[in-house]
């Protein structure tokens, strides 16, 4: 089990417990097999005198081997008692055909010691195995009349009582964690299980007392402050469905790392952590075709623009995983990319990794990048993405996301980068704001250069992430941790949303499924109403939704839609893909010859006439719909 630093000031009393068992265990066989009378005669007493030193020895030494001596005997349990089963057979075997070989004719002769009647072998192996199980199990009674000591002794509202749900094996294992630990200040109370055979059975005391179905009465019934959603195997649906049901009793929820976590992330199993809103809105977790992306990644230069963001930066940390031969990240905000650098850095010892500062809108410093490192695949995550800010400043969104995106584009296309992964957005379908118009415009950049480069150039496209910069979780927690109010802009309003390691898997593999020109669509999923996402936040934070914490309506900000789209009418439906959560929409055909002619009218008037910029972004989206305010005094 766990084991300690071990001396022997710490060994010896265990070492003198344990010799004290097996003199007691054979002495005590004796007198049972001779009916209550000690030694008979002078010879049996020399014969015990004699072999009870070696006897002892052998245990000891079987002891030493079977590591007795360096187990934390408090936390003992089943494996434990194995231990000590096999170590006092081992024993108590060898002591038996120890006592039948020396024991011949001539030794009786010589030095009058016989071997020990069969049935003191017997019993004797018995005793031992049961006086020195009970010393070490007494380690465990011991912690834990101490672990109730100090339960008493505190307030009691110190301590939560705790439900877990889950009565298999990581139910037992947390259930028996908090029981011997203190630190963890939750008292397990009950536990539920939807396996009908366990209801009414116990699990280290503690009572199955129903499935999902019965969580909230439960709760009520044994007044529960907290529940643990202990079922790392469960799909993100069920738990889903689980703790959707949990939110509604008021109580403090937590939960054990899911097993991709585990297995990734090295996570302990029983490291219990808050339940978060990706727990309530999350998908089961992606799987990846690795050999494909290995690929095009392994032994490669991949560059990854805006890596310190939200996106960008997870997609390095997934992308390290896959040996990369150098690593570059590329983002104007140094601190971002400073963080994540010693991050990175940290978890993978022997990642190739280069940290630059730069903005894509500079297209000199994008070429001498480019002509540097020669980066094989480029993922292109950098954008403004804020929807209300870029109505202010709808210049800036056309030189940040078009412009910017045009000079990696070239930058590509000039130094031979084999592919070009776009990140784009779903607020690029009809839109109604400048940012989504903008990103449109990327795609179109894309499609026309996938057409007139031998670099393979695709976009992805999907909704929301949770817990991105500027997403609304950030904000919703905020306005929660001050009390309220929590603001949405319209009790209809849905968003599409994906966890960011998810969105970043997904970019990855679709970037090893093109061939060019692609305009890939993941599926997001069933659209979620704002309200409920902030309702569900509310109630994880322990309040209570509309009387804790009071829920305003705004009104749309400009350019707010009130659902977002993944396909525009005229891309029809999805081409399927490999993989079930990647699709591909038919890309809408458009005038090339002019289409480069448009965009230096862009870059012309962007920043300076938002009129005349525009009537261009109009005629390069016919589907944008929106009006960004003229506010010369932000937009220019």
């Amino acid at each position: 089990m766990r084991n300690r630093r071990v001396t022997l000031k710490n060994q010896l009393p265990q070492i003198i417990l344990d010799i004290i068992c097996v003199y007691f265990s054979y002495w005590i066989s004796y007198v049972l097999r001779y009916e209550g009378h000690i030694f008979p005669n002078y010879y049996d007493w020399e014969s015990f005198r004699a072999w009870i030193p070696w006897i002892t020895a052998i245990y000891i030494v079987t002891f030493v081997i079977f590591r007795f001596y360096t187990t934390m005997w408090q936390f003992a349990s089943l494996d434990e008692l194995l231990q000590i089963f096999y170590g006092n057979t081992i024993a108590g075997v060898l002591v038996t055909i120890l006592g039948f070989t020396l024991a011949h004719p001539v030794s009786w002769q010589i030095l009058h010691v016989k071997r020990f009647p069969i049935s003191v072998y017997i019993m004797g192996l018995v005793f031992t195995f049961f006086f020195v199980g009970a010393s070490r199990f007494s380690f465990r009674l011991i912690r834990r009349a101490k672990r109730k000591s100090q339960i008493n002794k505190k307030d009691t509202d110190e301590f939560n009582r705790v439900m877990v749900i889950g009565a298999g094996e990581m139910g037992s294992m947390v259930i028996k964690d908090m029981k011997n630990a203190p630190e963890s200040k939750g008292i397990p109370v009950v536990a539920i299980d939807d396996d009908k055979s366990k209801r009414g059975t116990r699990i280290h005391g503690v009572k199955v007392a129903g499935g999902r179905e019965s969580i909230s009465k439960v709760a009520s019934r044994y007044n529960v402050d907290q529940i643990v959603l202990a079922i790392a195997s469960a799909s993100k649906q069920d738990k889903q469905d689980i703790l959707s049901v949990c939110a509604q009793t008021g109580c403090q929820l937590k939960t054990i790392p899911a097993l991709y976590e585990i297995i990734e992330d090295s996570a302990d199993p029983l490291k219990i952590r808050n339940v978060d809103i990706v727990d309530l809105l999350g998908r089961d977790e992606t799987n990846l075709n690795v050999a494909e992306i290995s690929g095009y990644l392994k032994n490669k230069t991949v560059l990854v623009t805006g890596g310190g963001g939200s996106i960008g930066s997870e997609l390095c940390r997934q992308i390290a995983h896959f040996e990369p031969k150098k690593l570059i990240i590329f983002d104007i905000y140094e601190n971002n990319a400073y963080d994540l650098q010693n991050e990175l850095l940290m978890r993978f010892k022997n990642l190739n990794l280069e940290v630059l500062i730069g903005s894509i809108r500079d297209k000199a410093r994008i070429e001498h990048v480019f002509s540097v490192f020669k980066p094989d695949v480029v993922f292109h995550a950098a954008a403004h993405k804020h929807v209300p800010l870029m109505e202010l400043s709808p210049g800036e969104a056309v030189k940040n996301n078009v412009f910017g995106t045009l000079n990696v584009a070239q930058a590509c296309d000039k130094f031979g980068v084999k592919r070009m992964v776009q990140i784009s957005t779903d607020k690029a379908v009809n839109p109604t704001n400048i940012m989504g118009a903008t990103k449109r415009i990327c795609e179109l950049i894309i499609q026309y250069y996938s057409r007139h480069s031998k670099t393979g150039f695709v976009a992805v496209r999907f909704g929301n992430v949770l817990g991105s910069n500027g997403s609304v979780i950030p904000l919703f927690k905020k306005q929660i941790e001050a009390g309220g109010p929590v603001t949405v802009t319209h009790p209809d309003i849905t968003r599409f949303f994906m966890t960011i390691p998810e969105a970043a898997r997904l970019v990855i593999q679709a970037g090893g499924m093109a061939h060019g020109g692609e305009i890939f669509v993941l599926d997001m999923g069933q659209p979620v109403k704002i309200v409920d996402l902030a309702r569900n936040l509310i109630r994880l934070s322990g309040l209570r939704p509309d009387i804790d914490i009071k829920i305003e309506y705004t009104g749309l900000r400009p350019g707010e839609k009130l659902y977002e789209e993944l396909l525009l009418d005229c891309e029809g439906s999805c081409e399927k893909t490999a993989h079930e959560l990647i699709y591909i929409g038919s890309p809408i055909r458009f005038n090339e010859d002019t289409f480069l002619n448009q965009i230096e009218s862009l870059r012309k008037v962007a920043g300076v006439d938002n009129v005349a910029m525009m009537e261009v972004v109009h005629e390069l989206v016919p589907t944008y719909t929106g009006h960004a305010e003229e506010n010369d005094a932000l937009a220019n």
